[in-house]
């Protein structure tokens, strides 16, 4: 089980570590910078510009706290320029084309995005010697979804019935391909000990990205934009607050760095039964929390989005000792607190550390 014992060392080990993050300027990146940061990483960002006004990233201000560097995962040769320099000892893939909706508009941009993506990383983590340790963060999205009430374990099938699905589902093949062929403890010790996170439906207070249900809220409650408009709102996923996966995912990443074979595999990171609610419900409970808000059910069939998606975090708990925090109720409360404490015109960057030091303190806690 997580203990104090283990959230301190999760804090010591990362101080003085050279970490890598692609995609450090989107909503988890700028959280994951920021968590590194406080625990005295040194950090290199990797990502296209922020694509929101606001963001997170600029509103941390982290643009002078890192070494970051602003370009295309597609681009190999400045990627690999980046790791022959910075000399990373850890990397946190993030950099992706994230959005279910968009991939029906552009799949070709998803694929190549998303899957040449994840090779490049890959290939500069296998020839870059300084690395030690690698995650590829894909998602909840990557099994081939039955349709049904059971949560996904790690070894059901994998799928994806949109571009964006069958994208990060590609993904997790080059990857276990890289380990395989080429980082595989089984046929001589790799320099690099790589593995795959997939997390849930991520929120959290910073993320203003388009098509996703808190965002639209926020602008709905907050700046009071339209009333709330629910497409599919029987929907149910596993949502989960931002602290939750990172922490599991920095957990995994220093399993791997001390050599730990049995971390080199896919791992889910998930929420409790609590949090697999539908997105009408989530609804509901966001506006009492928040005390403000209204919404209307306009349904749009035109582009397939699964209708339930659960995961078993089963092996995470019981090998990484990785657990979730944050219960349904608090997740939508840290996450509208945020938010009213930006809108309010309170500084960002103490609410964000302030919600950190709380996630950490209660992580010392069970």
């Amino acid at each position: 089980m997580t203990d104090r014992k283990n959230a301190m060392d999760i804090g010591s080990f990362f101080q003085g570590k050279k970490v890598l993050i692609t995609g450090h300027t989107g909503f988890k990146g700028a959280w994951l910078t920021q968590i590194l940061l406080k625990m005295g990483a040194d950090v290199i960002g990797y990502s296209l510009a922020p694509n929101t006004n606001p963001n997170l990233y600029s509103l941390l201000a982290l643009d002078k706290k890192i070494d970051g560097h602003l370009d295309d995962i597609r681009n190999y040769s400045r990627l690999s320029e980046v790791f022959r320099k910075s000399r990373p000892e850890i990397v946190f893939h993030l950099a992706a084309q994230p959005l279910v909706r968009d991939s029906y508009d552009d799949p070709l941009n998803t694929y190549s995005t998303n899957v040449m993506g994840t090779a490049n990383v890959l290939e500069c983590a296998r020839l870059n010697q300084s690395v030690k340790a690698a995650v590829i963060i894909t998602t909840d999205k990557v099994y081939e979804n039955k349709g049904w009430i059971w949560p996904y374990r790690e070894n059901d099938r994998l799928g994806g019935y949109d571009p964006y699905s069958s994208s990060k589902a590609c993904a997790e093949l080059v990857t276990n391909a890289y380990v395989s062929s080429f980082l595989n403890p089984q046929k001589g010790e790799p320099h690099a000990y790589v593995a795959s996170a997939r997390a849930g439906n991520v929120i959290g207070g910073g993320d203003w990205s388009k098509d996703r249900l808190v965002p639209d809220m926020v602008r709905a409650f907050f700046e009071r934009k339209g009333k709330m408009v629910l497409r599919n709102p029987e929907a149910i996923r596993p949502w989960q607050h931002a602290l939750d996966p990172l922490f599991g995912y920095l957990l995994l990443a220093k399993r791997l760095y001390e050599r730990d074979r049995q971390a080199i595999e896919a791992w889910n990171f998930a929420p409790d039964e609590g949090n697999f609610i539908n997105v009408e419900n989530l609804v509901k409970r966001s506006i009492q929390i928040a005390g403000k808000g209204e919404y209307s059910v306009i349904r749009d069939d035109t582009k397939h989005e699964m209708s339930v998606l659960k995961l078993d975090a089963t092996k995470a708990k019981t090998i990484l000792g990785w657990k979730p925090i944050l219960g349904m109720d608090e997740c939508l409360k840290w996450t509208m607190d945020w938010y009213a404490d930006y809108y309010s015109g309170k500084d960002s960057i103490e609410v964000t550390e302030r919600q950190i030091n709380g996630y950490m303190k209660r992580l010392g806690h069970d």
